[in-house]
């Protein structure tokens, strides 16, 4: 299994959004960035990531679960841009903010701190592993 963090606006789709959405989930769609794009690829069903609250709250605040493989992107007719289903999982019990993860040692190489515009972002196993004990859980699945 792979670990993933994706980026959202909550005024635009919220974690909350997601869990209206029930067990089949949604698209991922309207990235526009070829790296965001290329992690989506990558993944595979069952694959874990984050759910990152951008702009407002800065904080992780689920789980989600990538529910169907790379597709087009359904929001464009332009064929290079592809998207996966995701879908939530359950809520992170005390969500850590962006500046938690930035003051922690063990998370100075997460993407989030590097490469904080990119929308869909690989996770370490390790990144994880700490990022779920940040948030009160002890298992992410």
């Amino acid at each position: 299994m792979n670990y993933w963090l994706f980026k959202s606006e909550p005024f635009k789709f919220s974690f909350d959004d997601l869990k209206k959405k029930g067990k089949a989930g949604t698209q991922w769609d309207g990235v526009r960035n070829y790296a965001a794009r290329n992690n989506m690829k990558a993944m595979k069903v069952g694959d874990l990531g984050f759910f990152y609250h951008s702009n407002e709250g800065l904080n992780i605040v689920g789980i989600a679960e990538v529910c169907a493989l790379a597709h087009p992107d359904t929001t464009t007719d332009d064929p290079r841009w592809e998207c996966v289903d995701v879908r939530a999982v359950k809520d992170m019990p005390n969500p850590p903010t962006l500046a938690q993860i930035k003051a922690n040692a063990k998370l100075a190489d997460m993407a989030l701190v590097r490469l904080g515009r990119l929308s869909v972002q690989p996770v370490t196993p390790a990144e994880w592993k700490e990022v779920c004990r940040m948030g009160g859980l002890e298992t992410a699945g």
